[in-house]
C-alpha cells in the first residue's frame, strides 16, 4: 500500500513503518496509508528558521504580497484536480468549493494587504510620538518578522482552506511554515503542498508539509516560532499546557470547535424574510460540509412561542437534503470523513438525547443516492429540541461535529443571550432580526462570549457571506471554549507573526531607521525640483524649499468667490470681536492651494497625478499681506499595482511645512515660547511614475545601428524565423501601423482585449513563443524581397511611411488585430516592445 509524502528539509519523503490506513469515506475503500516514523523534527524546524526564514525576510512585503498572488492564480488554474481527491473526503462541490477555492481567497485576500505595508521587510506601526520639548527626541514601533517557524496543526474538515488560511498570513509576515494536516483528509493537503513546492514560486523552506500526527513537534520549538492549533477544545488544552510552550514562552494560538449559536429575533415572526433566512441559514449550517465546520450552528435560540413554527419549517428543509455520493449534482450532502468520526458523532448526540429529544433524523434508516450507506461515513441530519435549556447542561457542553443541532426557547432577549453565554466562548453567533433595535442590545451583550456576531435581515441577505464562513479580513477566533485565540483579521493576523519593538533616537536615525520621514529630521536638499525625480529615486527625506509669496486681501476674498466660502473671517472683518482671528483670514484650504502652487512643477514629468491628501493640520491663522514659503519633503514612498492603461508607478507621500517667512522679523514681544513658524502642515500623496529601464528607445539611429547588425547569417535566440523573415514581419506590422493594412479582424477575444490591450503600457517584455494572428495572412514563413538588404529598405521606407501618417493624423486610431484600435502614443509603445522584442531575438541589442 502506498503511502502519503511528507515534504521536509528540500525533498519528498516517507515514513519508515507501515503506518496507518486512510479510507475512502464514501466508498469505505482503504487506499493510502500514512506514516511519520523516521522523521527528523528538530532537524525539520530548523530547516525551516533558517533556509526558508533567511529568503522570506529578506523580501519586502510588496514582494511577498505579489508572491502569494502568483501562486493563488497558479493553484487556482489546478483547482479541478483538488476537487476529485476532496469527494474522497465527503465533500460536495459546494463544500470543495468552500475548501479549495476559499483556500486560494485567502491567498489572494492577503495578497492585497501589502498594500498597507511599506515598501520594505518590516512594518513601521502606528504614528510616531515626541519624546521631548525640543522634538529632538522621539520614539517609533516597528515589527519584524519573527525568526522561527510557524507551526500549524490543523483540524482534518479543511484541509485546503485551513492550510493556506494560516500559511498566506505567516508569508506574508516573512515566517516559513511547517504544517501538519489531520491524517485522515491529509491527501488532500499533500496534493496541493505538492503544486506549491512544483511551481518554484516559494523560496525553498517557506513550506514544509508532514502528513501524520507527530506526536513530538512541540518538544523543541522555540521562543521566536509560533504555533497554531485547530481541533477539538480538549486536545487543544493538552497541547496548550506543553512544558516547552511554558518554558519558551511560545505563542499558541487556539482555534478549537464550539457551541456556536443563532438566535431568531422576536420580529422574525413566520412570513417574514428574516424567519426564511433563518430556517435556511440552520439547514445550511447543519449541512454544509455533513455540518463538520467549527463554525456550524449547535445551537437554535427561538422565542418559546415560535418553536414549533421553527421546528417545522426546518423539518421540511431538511427533508429536501439529499445523502449520497457527492460527485452526483442531485446530492446535497456527503459524508462524515471517516466511520471513526460517524462514531464520534453517534456518541455525542447519545450524550445530548439524555437531556433533549429527537426531533427529526433517524440514526438507524439512512436512505443514500450513488453510494451505499453501509460502506460509507453517512450519519443523517438529526435536529433536537429541549424546552428547559437552563437544565439541559449537555446541549451547551457536548459537541457532535457533524449535522447536529438544538432548538431551544427563550422568554427574552436577556434570556437569549445568557443561553448563548452557556456555551463558554464561541467562534460565532448569528441573529436574525430587521429591528435593529434587537440588533444592537443581542451585540452589545452577547459580544464578550463570540468572536464574531452576524445580524441577518432582509437588506442584506443577497451579499451575505452567511453564519459559517470566516473572511480573512475579519478576526477569526473566540474566547473561551474557542479557544481564545485570533487568526486572520487582515493586518491583525500579520503581525502576529511580527515582534513589536520600540525604538527611541533623534528624529533623523528613527527616519533612516523606519524608512519615514520623522518631524523635525535632517532635510536632503535635492539637487533638482522632486517632481522631476522618478519613483525609485525618491528617497524620504529629500526636500525642497520653494520661493514666496504673499497672501493679499484680494487673493482671499478672490478664493471665497470661487469656492463659495463666505466664512465670516474670511469675508466679514467687522464680526471679528471675541474671535480667535485678528484680521482677514486666509482660508486654510486657500493655504494648502498656494502652497501646492509654490512647489509644484509646472512640465511634464514622472508625477503623473495627485492621488490625495492624507492629513492636513492649521496651525495658527494667516492674515492679508502675510507671507508664506514651503518646504515639500519625502514622507514614504508605497508601491502600488497598476490596473488598466497607466504605466508602472508608485505613491510617494510628500510631507509640506507651510512657514511665516516673516516669523524672525516680528518683534519678541508678539511672540511666545510656544510660537513657531510653522503655521500648518500636510501629508498630499502623488502618483509617480516608476523609471522605464527594460526596453531601449527605438530612434532612427539605434534601427539603423541594429539593422546593420544583422545578416543572413543571425542566427535567432528563440523561435524559428530567419533574419529576413524577422524583418519582413516588422515591415508588415508598420505598413498595419500607417493605415496601409487594416483588412483584418482582431483576433483577441472582446471579454480580455480591454486588459491584452493595457499591457502595452506596462514594462514587462513580449512573450518569447507567441504566434502571431497574422501569420498566414502576412504569409510570414515565406520572403517576397529579393534580399535580406532589400527587405531593410523596404521596413526603413514603411517605418517613415508610419511616422507620416501619425504627424499628418495625429489623433487618429487604427486597428492591430492583438491590442485592438490604438491611438498614436500606443503604436509608439507598441513599436517600442516590438522592435526590442526582435531585436534581443537575433542579439542586435
Amino acid at each position: 500500500m502506498n503511502k502519503i509524502k511528507h515534504y521536509v528539509q528540500g525533498q519528498w519523503t516517507e515514513g519508515k513503518e507501515e503506518g496507518m490506513p486512510i479510507y475512502d469515506a464514501i466508498t469505505g475503500e482503504h487506499f493510502t496509508n500514512w506514516a511519520v516514523e523516521g522523521l527528523d523534527i528538530p532537524e525539520v524546524l530548523n530547516y525551516g528558521r533558517t533556509k526558508g526564514g533567511e529568503e522570506l525576510r529578506k523580501m519586502t512585503f510588496q514582494e511577498r504580497g505579489n508572491m502569494l498572488k502568483s501562486l493563488a492564480l497558479y493553484l487556482t488554474k489546478r483547482k479541478e484536480a483538488f476537487y476529485e481527491l476532496s469527494y474522497r473526503t465527503g465533500a460536495t462541490k459546494v463544500d470543495s468549493w468552500i475548501d479549495i477555492e476559499g483556500g486560494f481567497g485567502n491567498l489572494f485576500a492577503n495578497a492585497s494587504l501589502r498594500k498597507l505595508f511599506p515598501n520594505q521587510p518590516y512594518h513601521v506601526e502606528g504614528d510616531p510620538i515626541d519624546l521631548s520639548r525640543g522634538g529632538r527626541f522621539m520614539a517609533h514601533h516597528i515589527m519584524v518578522p519573527k525568526k522561527g517557524v510557524a507551526v500549524h496543526i490543523n483540524a482534518f474538515n479543511f484541509p485546503v482552506w485551513g492550510m493556506l488560511e494560516k500559511c498566506a498570513v505567516n508569508w506574508m509576515a516573512g515566517v516559513p511554515a511547517i504544517v501538519l494536516p489531520a491524517p485522515s483528509s491529509s491527501y488532500l493537503a499533500e496534493a496541493v503542498a505538492r503544486e506549491i513546492i512544483n511551481s518554484g514560486i516559494l523560496p525553498e523552506g517557506a513550506l514544509q508539509i508532514i502528513n501524520g500526527t507527530v506526536t513530538s513537534i512541540l518538544d523543541t520549538v522555540e521562543s521566536q516560532d509560533v504555533v497554531t492549533f485547530t481541533g477539538s477544545a480538549s486536545t487543544g488544552r493538552l497541547l496548550k499546557a506543553h512544558p516547552r510552550l511554558i518554558q519558551e514562552s511560545v505563542p499558541f494560538t487556539m482555534e478549537a470547535d464550539s457551541l456556536n449559536a443563532a438566535v431568531l429575533g422576536e420580529d422574525a415572526v413566520p412570513g417574514t424574510p428574516e424567519f426564511d433566512l433563518f430556517i435556511k441559514e440552520i439547514r445550511k449550517e447543519m449541512t454544509v460540509k455533513a455540518g463538520q465546520k467549527c463554525t456550524a450552528i449547535r445551537r437554535i435560540i427561538v422565542p418559546e412561542n415560535l418553536v414549533e413554527d421553527v421546528q417545522i419549517a426546518l423539518g421540511k428543509e431538511l427533508d429536501k437534503v439529499t445523502i449520497g455520493d457527492p460527485r452526483l449534482k442531485e446530492v446535497r450532502m456527503g459524508s462524515l470523513v471517516s466511520k471513526q468520526q460517524v462514531e464520534a458523532v453517534r456518541n455525542s448526540i447519545s450524550d445530548i438525547a439524555k437531556e433533549a429529544e429527537i426531533v427529526y433524523g433517524n440514526l438507524d434508516k439512512l436512505e443514500t443516492i450513488g453510494a451505499d450507506a453501509n460502506k460509507g461515513a453517512f450519519i443523517s441530519p438529526v435536529l433536537f429540541r429541549t424546552n428547559e435549556p437552563f437544565k439541559s447542561h449537555a446541549v451547551h457542553e457536548r459537541e457532535a461535529f457533524g449535522p447536529v443541532s438544538t432548538i431551544m426557547p427563550y422568554k427574552t432577549l436577556d434570556e437569549a443571550v445568557q443561553l448563548a453565554q452557556m456555551g463558554k466562548g464561541s467562534l460565532v453567533s448569528s441573529i436574525a432580526t430587521f429591528d435593529d433595535k434587537i440588533a444592537t442590545e443581542y451585540v452589545v451583550n452577547a459580544a464578550s462570549h463570540h468572536g464574531r456576531i452576524l445580524v441577518i435581515n432582509r437588506e442584506m441577505a443577497k451579499e451575505s457571506t452567511g453564519h459559517g464562513s470566516p473572511l480573512p479580513y475579519l478576526v477569526h477566533g473566540g474566547p473561551g471554549r474557542a479557544g481564545g485565540g485570533e487568526e486572520m483579521g487582515g493586518l491583525r493576523g500579520i503581525k502576529h507573526y511580527l515582534q513589536r519593538t520600540a525604538i527611541q533616537g533623534t528624529p533623523s536615525t528613527i527616519t533612516k531607521i523606519t524608512g519615514i520621514y520623522q518631524q523635525n529630521a535632517k532635510y536632503k536638499d535635492a539637487e533638482d525640483h522632486l517632481f522631476k525625480y522618478h519613483w525609485e529615486d525618491i528617497q524620504p527625506g529629500m526636500s525642497l524649499k520653494t520661493h514666496k509669496r504673499t497672501l493679499t486681501d484680494s487673493d482671499i476674498q478672490n478664493f471665497a468667490n470661487l469656492t463659495w466660502d463666505h466664512f465670516y473671517a474670511h469675508t466679514d472683518i467687522t464680526s471679528l470681536d471675541g474671535s480667535i482671528f485678528e484680521k482677514r483670514t486666509a482660508h486654510g484650504y486657500f493655504i494648502i492651494s498656494a502652497a501646492a502652487g509654490l512647489f509644484v512643477y509646472p512640465n511634464k514629468g514622472p508625477v503623473a497625478a495627485n492621488y490625495g491628501l492624507d492629513s492636513i493640520r492649521f496651525l495658527r491663522p494667516l492674515y492679508h499681506n502675510d507671507t508664506i514659503y514651503v518646504r515639500l519633503t519625502c514622507k514614504e514612498k508605497v508601491d502600488r499595482d497598476v490596473n488598466g492603461k497607466e504605466h508602472p508607478s508608485g505613491i510617494v507621500k510628500w510631507h509640506v511645512e507651510v512657514f511665516d517667512a516673516n516669523f524672525e522679523n516680528r518683534p519678541a514681544s508678539q511672540k511666545t515660547d510656544k510660537d513657531s513658524p510653522l503655521v500648518a502642515v500636510a501629508t498630499i500623496l502623488t502618483m509617480v511614475e516608476k523609471k522605464q529601464q527594460t526596453f531601449v528607445e527605438m530612434t532612427n539611429d539605434k534601427i539603423h545601428e541594429c539593422l546593420n547588425k544583422l545578416t543572413e547569417d543571425s542566427k535567432p535566440l528563440w523561435g524559428t524565423m530567419t533574419p529576413q523573415q524577422m524583418v519582413e514581419h516588422l515591415e508588415y506590422t508598420y505598413r498595419i501601423a500607417s493605415g496601409d493594412i487594416q483588412d483584418f479582424d482582431i483576433a483577441t477575444p472582446e471579454k480580455i482585449l480591454e486588459k491584452v490591450h493595457a499591457t502595452l503600457y506596462n514594462y514587462d517584455k513580449m512573450p518569447r513563443q507567441y504566434d502571431f494572428p497574422l501569420a498566414e495572412k502576412s504569409k510570414i514563413k515565406e520572403t517576397k524581397y529579393d534580399s535580406l538588404e532589400a527587405a531593410k529598405s523596404k521596413l526603413i521606407e514603411s517605418r517613415e511611411a508610419y511616422l507620416e501618417f501619425f504627424k499628418e493624423q495625429p489623433e487618429a486610431v487604427l486597428k492591430n488585430a492583438v491590442f485592438g484600435n490604438m491611438n498614436r502614443y500606443e503604436w509608439y509603445l507598441l513599436e517600442r516592445k516590438h522592435l526590442n522584442h526582435h531585436f534581443e531575438q537575433f542579439g542586435l541589442i
